[in-house]
């Protein structure tokens, strides 16, 4: 890799260098933040914005008093209520972070920005695209931050995956290929579709720097829910590149894995795996045509080569987020996980949404 492509590989990859969005404040006190919600994600947002850099944890809120009881027990000197409303009026509470459930995500995140706060907002941003594009709106009006908790863009191995493929070490990219499935929790509000494909998809989305136009999906519900419990999502951009995505509740084993394929070479990223979680692959193919007119004289040569692992930064991907929120809220940056990055993961479930109940048929994505 070239030294100029590794440099703007991390010029891109760079977090402050993101466009400014609201306006910048010189207050250089830490951002006092209340999050909603102390469930299953709760406890996880609560426990880094309590270390990050220029963060103070104020406050949290959730209908449940066992849930708070169990709060104070673990953060002592964090006030707990049951009404949310209490740190929306909270004037010494500047941002939010919102982790219930995907119903409530709208008129929770609505209210929050409309109240004067920066939310941070657990994925999918919405419902539906109407409800997202209302958020992104919202968010605009009131000049706040809306930022979405898409945590995978944070982790180590998603950087470095990222900054490879700006650097243009895997060559052209000619196809996505991921696989999110478990015996795992059935939701009771969202197919498996909107449950697990948002980590992925703002991946792609992240990784790729590029949207796809179009998706076929096929799904089936096996526990008398009706919502589907296993799918697969096939996308298509508008040059050669196909995406294509399993996710799945009922499967005898959890596995966490993207392979992209590239001219040059193929990424895998197994988040399964305690090291070498990023792994380089120099494989692929040289096709040779002896006689243009023939298609069948072609003779596809196969290349194997090295593979190498790349070091990982192994720090807490939520830390990381939960600091660059305030960091974006303190320096007025527009987040890259921004609202509108949001947004078009829902344009995305939606669409696929909308081919299950078509028997697969190929819907465009509206941008």
């Amino acid at each position: 890799m070239s030294k100029s492509n590794v440099a703007a590989a991390q010029k891109l990859l760079d977090f402050p260098s993101a466009e400014p969005r609201v306006p910048a404040r010189q207050a250089t006190r830490p951002v006092c933040v209340g999050v909603i919600g102390y469930g299953y994600w709760g406890p996880n947002l609560v426990r880094n914005f309590s270390r990050a850099a220029d963060c103070e944890m104020a406050a949290v809120a959730d209908r449940d008093a066992g849930q708070l009881k169990r709060m104070s027990e673990e953060f002592p000197g964090i006030s707990g209520t049951t009404d949310y409303g209490r740190l929306l009026s909270d004037p010494d509470i500047e941002a939010v972070a919102i982790a219930t459930p995907v119903a409530s995500h709208f008129p929770i995140a609505s209210a929050a920005l409309r109240a004067g706060k920066h939310v941070l907002l657990e994925k999918p941003l919405a419902t539906s695209v109407r409800e997202a594009e209302r958020l992104v709106a919202i968010a605009a009006k009131h000049d706040r931050l809306l930022m979405v908790d898409h945590t995978y863009l944070f982790t180590g191995a998603v950087e470095t995956m990222r900054r490879l493929v700006a650097a243009g070490e895997l060559g052209e990219i000619l196809y996505f290929d991921s696989t999110r499935i478990n015996l795992g929790l059935f939701q009771r509000d969202v197919n498996v579709i909107w449950d697990l494909a948002p980590h992925d998809l703002s991946i792609l989305l992240h990784v790729l720097d590029k949207k796809p136009v179009a998706v076929s999906a096929l799904g089936a519900a096996h526990a008398g829910t009706g919502l589907e419990n296993l799918a697969y999502m096939t996308l298509t951009f508008d040059d050669n590149t196909l995406a294509h995505f399993h996710v799945n509740w009922l499967a005898p084993r959890k596995v966490r894995q993207i392979i992209i394929g590239g001219v040059k070479k193929m990424l895998v990223f197994d988040d399964m795996e305690s090291n070498e979680k990023v792994k380089i692959y120099d494989k692929g193919i040289t096709v040779e045509q002896s006689d243009r007119e023939a298609v069948y004289n072609t003779l596809i040569q196969y290349r194997v080569g090295d593979m190498w692992a790349p070091r990982i930064d192994a720090t807490e991907a939520l830390y990381k987020e939960c600091a660059y929120f305030s960091k974006c809220i303190r320096g007025g940056k527009r987040p890259f996980n921004d609202g509108v990055a949001g947004l078009n993961v829902v344009r995305v479930l939606e669409a696929s949404t909308e081919s299950i109940r078509n028997s697969g048929q190929l819907v465009p994505i509206i941008y």
